[in-house]
Formats: structure tokens, sequence, C-alpha cells
């Protein structure tokens, strides 16, 4: 009673504070911010929230929040777009909507997606703000609760979403997952900062970033593979009528829409972990709980609503730590706890004693900008769905210049544009020979925080032993929510061992082919993964080899049983999947495709990003599509234009060549956009 005799009078002020004419527009405005931001690949909330924070200085408070919470709210929404009509992962939050909202696309029912991703969103946002607004006071208990074994477990929880990913193959599927963990354990080490597998190279330091793994494997394979077949990516769709029937799908699936939007309030309280594994979780969680899974990852509607409802949800959930004690839940929310800090708040403990009003401003802001950004959303995607109708060959410049400029942030060198390069290819390998990509990816995401979790709780564990021998070991190890999570964990394992083989049962036989080429991509996975062990066994402390020798270790085992299962089986079993078989009638070959783009990275290495872009845009379209003149001049101008200003506003460099650092040798330092610093 005492916890609801406070919060209501709280409530009645934060509503008459949101609704003043001012910050309603306000908000409007962060909501078409996030809209673009959100539909343009690899950028997120982190770039959004960091191009405000220089004009929130000095503004009316309530103002300055509906500003910044109208972004942040609509970006897991507005990321979609690519998504789906792409192929392109928007962000990290909405990877697994591509595995069925872009089949669905390339069906021709791209507006039924958008608007079921939408509504989901819409959904998962008002029931975020919903349990936020109940758990404000209450959930202290709640996040302390999480621990260290807790937060391990819960990281585990998404690697047992692989079995149900892993596709027609649960070892290809493994290795896969032990593939991505090895690559994401490049880099220094956690624990004592040891360098592992950079091999004196200074990018790798550091290892790769999400960006261009997300984007490496998954939006370039299905670029190449659109580009080749030299088409749209739907045809003869009736693109503008199936917003209804999106939302229709939402309302009969409601109930695995509240279920997927719980998990993503529950995962998102927890600090670190966010959207780089709850849509997995909630994919796993639609796949397990759905009778016929063949259409998975084939334009399965319930794979894109289940991943939407809680990537939205999980913004509401994201704001309990953020809030309550000034622990960022995200990247974003640590960009958004510096916001608050430029309008005069602090966020924690005290601005909930103090503030409770301001709080509640920002809880309920949230959702009415989930309602302004989805109703927006809803009403383009008819229009906006009509791209998949374009030819491609006109879309395709447009692609690479934004996943180029998207990677380019990553590490702002062009080395980034040469490791998104060669994710690329490993992603269209990956693809070729139906290895798992999401595995792939769930195991690159989750890699670095399950090392260090794990070497948190072995030094915790061993000094709880010491001081209190089993008995303190036992209660440290096994809380109530850890046993919860190992039933969990053990019980989705189970189900995804079992579901993995029928998944894809219906798989036409015609994508195996010989065993050459299966074999020899195979041998090279293997040969990397044992550089990894041995690399790991010459790193030094104990602390920083045990994680990925064990890995490296495990996966090479696995591919040694991959190996001796492909000398006993005839060529038509599924470890022999090959879809160069079903890609030998299309009109355009995988290396002169893929040249197109690694040339824009030969360009730019000579000439700089912008000179170059202007070049391949010319190159491609009278060579590639065939485009007239005229069209091509309006086409590079667009496209140079857009990005210009879009670097302009973001305030971003552009990626220097050999021609900038001559001119640079010779005193003369080139204007921007065209390479100078």
């Amino acid at each position: 009673m005492d916890i609801v005799a406070t919060a209501l009078p709280a409530l009645g002020e934060a509503f008459s504070l949101i609704f003043k004419l001012d910050s309603i527009g306000f908000l409007i405005m962060g909501v078409l911010l996030g809209l673009g931001v959100g539909v343009f690949p690899g950028l997120g909330g982190i770039a959004g929230l960091s191009m405000l924070l220089p004009f929130i200085y000095g503004m009316d408070p309530v103002s300055g929040l509906a500003l910044m919470v109208g972004l942040v709210a609509v970006i897991p929404t507005s990321d979609t777009f690519a998504s789906v009509l792409l192929g392109i992962p928007g962000s990290s939050a909405s990877q697994a909507t591509v595995l069925d909202g872009f089949p669905l696309a390339k069906q021709g029912q791209a507006a039924r997606a958008l608007a079921a991703a939408f509504a989901s969103s819409l959904f998962g946002g008002l029931f975020g703000a919903v349990v936020l607004t109940f758990f404000i006071l209450v959930a202290r208990p709640l996040v302390l609760a999480f621990k260290t074994p807790e937060l391990l477990l819960l990281t585990l929880l998404g690697f047992a979403m692989v079995g149900v990913l892993a596709g027609r193959s649960l070892l290809k599927g493994l290795i896969a997952v032990g593939l991505g963990m090895a690559i994401g354990a490049i880099g220094e080490a956690p624990a004592q900062g040891s360098p592992r597998m950079d091999f004196g190279f200074w990018y790798l330091q550091d290892g790769f970033k999400l960006v261009v793994i997300g984007l490496g494997v998954f939006a370039i394979p299905e670029i190449i593979a659109l580009l080749r077949q030299d088409r749209a990516i739907a045809q003869g769709a009736r693109l503008g009528a199936g917003w209804w029937d999106g939302v229709a799908d939402w309302w009969k699936n409601r109930w695995l829409s509240l279920r997927c939007a719980g998990i993503g309030v529950i995962v998102g309280v927890i600090p670190g972990l966010g959207g780089s594994v709850v849509d997995w979780i909630a994919y796993g969680h639609s796949m397990q709980t759905t009778r016929d899974r063949s259409k998975f990852g084939k334009g399965e509607i319930r794979g894109v609503i289940g991943p939407e409802s809680s990537n939205n949800a999980k913004e509401g959930g994201g704001l309990v730590p953020t809030l309550l004690f000034g622990i960022p839940g995200s990247g974003s929310m640590a960009v958004f706890i510096a916001g608050l800090v430029l309008l005069g708040y602090q966020a924690g403990p005290e601005m909930i004693k103090n503030e409770l009003p301001v709080t509640y401003t920002i809880v309920w802001s949230l959702a009415l900008a989930n309602v302004v950004g989805a109703g927006l959303c809803i009403f383009l995607s008819g229009g906006i769905a009509r791209l998949t109708t374009i030819r491609f060959p006109l879309l395709a410049p447009f692609l690479f210049m934004t996943i180029a400029f998207a990677a380019f942030q990553s590490k702002q060198t062009l080395w980034d544009l040469a490791a998104l390069s060669a994710i690329g290819m490993l992603g269209i390998f990956l693809k070729r020979f139906d290895w798992s990509r999401p595995a792939f990816l769930i195991g690159f995401v989750l890699a670095d925080q399950t090392e260090v979790y794990t070497y948190q709780v072995t030094q915790l564990a061993s000094a709880r032993f010491r001081r209190g021998g089993y008995d303190g070991l036992w209660e440290y190890l096994f809380s109530p929510i850890s046993i919860v999570l190992i039933v969990i964990i053990v019980v989705s394992v189970w189900f995804g061992a079992r579901q993995s083989a029928s998944v894809h049962v219906d798989e036409p036989a015609t994508k195996t082919g010989t065993k050459f080429a299966p074999v020899a991509f195979t041998l090279i996975v293997t040969a990397f993964l044992a550089a990894v062990f041995v690399d790991a066994l010459q790193v030094g402390p104990m602390t920083d080899k045990v994680f990925p020798a064990v890995v490296a270790g495990a996966a090479v085992i696995a591919c040694l049983i991959l190996l001796i299962r492909m000398r006993r089986a005839p060529e038509t079993d599924v470890v022999f999947a090959d879809e160069a078989i079903a890609d030998r009638d299309m009109p355009h070959g995988l290396w002169p495709t893929l040249g197109w783009f690694l040339s824009l990275l030969l360009l730019t290495a000579l000439f700089g990003f912008v000179i170059a872009l202007a070049l391949f845009f010319v190159l491609f379209l009278t060579l590639r599509a065939r485009e007239k003149w005229g069209m091509t001049a309006v086409l590079t101008a667009g496209g140079v234009g857009f990005m210009v200003t879009l670097a302009w506003l973001l305030n971003r460099e552009f990626p220097a060549g050999l021609l900038q650092y001559l001119l640079l040798q010779n005193g003369v330092t080139p204007p921007w956009p065209f390479g100078g610093l």
C-alpha cells in the first residue's frame, strides 16, 4: 500500500508533464530521428543518442528527456525495415528477424512481415513500460539477486538456442558456434589482457566488432545472392494490402507475443545482455512452441513476431538497472545516462527517491514513443515495402555503400572494410554449405561475456570454498534462481536436440552434390580452429588461455567427427549440402559478382571513400546495371549526396586512401569530405 500511495501522485504528475504540447512535439521529433537512424543498418541507439547529446545541453529537462526517449524507443522498431526488406540486420536486436522476415519479403509478403513486426514491437514496448511502472519501486531485490553465477547461466541460455537454430545438421551447428566463439576470443583477453591470435597486427588487438560480423555474415551473402539473380527481391506481389494481414497475424499469435515480451523484459533487466541475446532466446522459444517447425527459416510469421516482441520490451527492462542503480543495461543506455547528466539528473537510487515524477515521465514517454513510432511504421510499411519490387542491380550500389559506411564506424580505418570483406566471404561459404549462421553469430556475441563470467565465477567460487567449504560453495553456485535457469537450459537443450533434425525436414535434396567442396571447407575450418588451439596454448597466464583452448579444442574434435562421418556417408547426405548446385542456373557467377564489392574496397584504398563511391556508382550502374547516363548521374549524385549529408549530421569521417596520404605527405590537407582529417 505504501508503494501504491507513493507511486500514484508521481504517475499523475508524470502524465501532466508528458502531455504538454512542447513535450509531445519533442517526442515526435525524437521518434522521427529514431526512424531515420534505425533504418540505417549498423548505427543503432548509440550513434543516434550520441548525435543528440550536443543539442540537449541547456534544454528544458522534460523536453530533452522526450527527445532522447523518442529516439531510443523507436530504433528497435524501425531497424526492422532493413532486416525484412534487405536481409541486413538493422541492429544487434534485429538479427533473428532476418531469418524469417527476409524470406517473407522474397515471397512478396514484405508488408505483411513489416506490419506483424511493428504490431509486435508496439505491444512489446507497451508491455515493457507497464512492467517498468510497477517494477520501478520493487525491482531492486530482483536485480540484486542476479549475481555472477546467474549471469553466466543466463548467457548459457543463449547457447541453448543453438540446438534449435542448427539447421539440418546439429554437428555443423555446434562447430559453427565454436567457430564464432573462437573468432570472438581474438584480441586482448578480458582477465589479464594477454594478446591472443592477433599475429602482431594492431587491428586485431581488440578483436572484431559486432557490426562487422553481423553485416559480413548476413548482409554480404544475401546481397551477393540477389545480385547474381539479376531481378527484384520480390515479384508480382500486392504489397500495399499486406499490412492488415500482418496485424491479424500478430493478434492470432498474441500469446506468443506476450511470452516473448516477458522474456525481453527479464533479459533486459540484466545489465550487459540486452539485445545481444534476447532476440535469439525469443526466436528459439517461438520455434519450440510451434508444432510445425518446417517453415522456420523460410518465411514463418511466428519467427518475426517473437523476436520483435522481445527486442522492444527489453528497452523497458533495460531502464530498470539504468534508472535504479545508474548501471547501463546496454550501450545505448550508457549514452542515455550521459544525457541525463547534461539535463541535470543523476541516475540511481537518489533519482528514484527524489525525482520519481521525472522517472515516470521517462517510463511513459517510452510507451507513448512506441505508439507513435509503430503507428508511423505501420502507415509507411506498404509503400516502403515496394522497394522489394525494384530491380535489384539498382539497389545494390546503395546497399554496398550503406554497409561499407556502417562497417567503417567500427574502428574508423580502412581495415574495417577489409575485415567486412573477409567475414563476408566466410558468410557466403557458411550459407553455401548449410552451416548455421545464427549459431555462428550467437557464438561470437556471447564469447566475451561467457569468458568474463566464467573467470569471475571460478575466482569467487574458490574464495567461497576457502571460507565456507562445500556449504559456502553450494550456496554461491546453486541459488534458487540458478536452479531454475539450469532446468530451463536443460529442457531447452533437450528440445533443441530433438527438433533440430525436423526443422528443415522437407529441404530439397538437390542442394547436395559432390563431396569435394564441403570436405575442403570443413578442412579449412578445422585448420583454423587447430591454429586457435595452438595459439591459446602459447598464451602466458592460465586464466587467459583456458577459454580459447577449451573452445577450439572441443570444436576441433567436433570437426574430426564430422570429417569421419563425411568419409562414410553417401554424397546425398545432408553433411554434403552445397547450394552451388542449385545456383548454377543463376545469370551471374559468384566471383564476378563479389568482385564488384571488392572493387569498392580497392577504389577506396586508392582514392578515399567519397571519390571511390562516385566512381563505383558510375561503373556499376553503366556496366552491370546497364543504365543510361542520365539515370546513372542522378543515382550517383543521390547516393553520394545522401552519404555525405549523413556523415555531416553524425560528425563522421570517411576512409582515406593512397591519394589522401600522398597529398598529406606533400603538405596538402584535402578538404572534408575527401579524406581531410
